[in-house]
């Protein structure tokens, strides 16, 4: 820490609170709080923790910064577009507080790194926009014993809860007690199908970081075993009571070992797409002739790839700017393989079955991690 005056003043108005004291300052600074996702509701929350002096953050996030994430994801600007969320938020939160520490891990949570991630820390924020991530955070949670501080959002309405902690002696309520099946692929629209309001997540990721603060220094009533719901349009705020029920923890891997073999994506029903290869069928591909490999991202985006030859056209311009080519087979990549994915689709569009297209699944990233 800086030298203590310096400290004192920084955190001074939150101090002078007699239910937070120097006490409640000391105990964020020797907390460590993981947000799990650096979007809309990360955004919000990484904010206000960062400034109110967390010890040690974790932000965990596969993913690059996108024009259309600027409406809610105020962390950034539009020279981060195309860079790693997780090492742009970071880069913004030290400016805000040079003093705490931030951890950053540019990777997509799975069953194989999150008990090792998420039991170096002692209290975990949901920022995530997927149900196949949501039930694995759960799951990890209950496992380890980590309260968890939920939020989600969509079109206008977006919901906050304190998960996996006990604040009156009765049993912790989790996830699976709300939503113990995840819906079936396709019953639920996510942001990018339903839009979502910008100041929203705002809101809700604000209050996770209240929820996160209230946990760690003991003040005041909890969100534990209840969920708030609240509706932009109207204002209208409701909370529903929470109860642990007896046959969830049947739904949970009973242990690590059974947690790792866990299948999240399919649980979910994400299904692989047939436009989509996995990196072996991508390496054998790849040797062939008759072949091109393009690269959608944009062309600032980083890591570059030397270990094969490819062209670059960024996603904008895939259907404009395609080249005449003999190639009867097309394989396009991207960062973590969602644009490539759509760029696939559009080709397809264009060429039908005349040429096989295919995206490479998990992105370059992947690729880079196994190579």
């Amino acid at each position: 820490m800086h030298h203590n005056s310096s400290s004192y003043e920084r955190y001074e108005r939150q101090i002078l609170l007699k239910e937070f004291g120097r006490t409640g300052q000391q105990k964020l600074e020797q907390a460590r709080v993981l947000v799990v996702g650096a979007g809309g509701l990360g955004c919000a929350a990484l904010q206000y923790l960062a400034a109110a002096g967390i010890g040690c953050i974790g932000i965990i996030d596969q993913d690059t910064v996108a024009l259309h994430n600027l409406h809610r994801q105020v962390l950034y600007g539009m020279e981060d577009i195309g860079h790693f969320k997780a090492t742009r938020a970071a880069m913004a939160l030290r400016r805000l507080n040079p003093a705490i520490t931030i951890e950053v891990f540019n990777e997509r949570l799975t069953v194989k790194n999150a008990l090792a991630l998420l039991r170096a820390y002692d209290l975990i924020i949901d920022g995530t926009d997927n149900f196949s991530t949501r039930y694995l955070v759960n799951d990890a949670c209950v496992l380890l014993n980590k309260p968890l501080v939920y939020g989600a959002v969509s079109r206008f309405e977006g919901q906050v809860a304190v998960f996996n902690y006990s604040g009156d002696g009765q049993p912790a309520a989790n996830y699976r007690d709300l939503f113990p099946q995840p819906p079936a692929a396709g019953e639920i629209a996510n942001c990018a199908e339903a839009g979502v309001l910008g100041v929203l997540p705002g809101i809700m990721g604000a209050l996770q970081a209240s929820e996160t603060i209230k946990l760690l220094t003991g003040m005041g009533k909890s969100l534990a075993n209840r969920l708030i719901t609240f509706n932009a349009l109207d204002n209208q705020l409701y909370e529903l009571q929470l109860t642990a029920q007896k046959n969830t923890r049947n739904l949970i891997p009973s242990d690590a070992a059974a947690f790792e073999q866990m299948d999240y994506d399919g649980l979910c029903g994400i299904m692989p797409d047939p436009l989509e290869i996995g990196q072996q069928e991508f390496d054998a591909l790849r040797t062939k002739d008759n072949l091109l490999i393009i690269d959608v991202r944009e062309y600032d985006e980083l890591p570059a790839v030397p270990e094969f030859d490819h062209i670059h056209i960024p996603l904008a311009g895939i259907e404009d700017k395609f080249p005449t080519t003999e190639a009867d087979t097309i394989i396009v990549f991207c960062q973590s393989g969602a644009r490539s994915l759509q760029a696939a689709r559009l080709l397809s569009g264009k060429f039908g079955t005349a040429r096989k297209i295919r995206s490479l699944a998990g992105g370059i990233l992947s690729w880079k991690q196994q190579h």
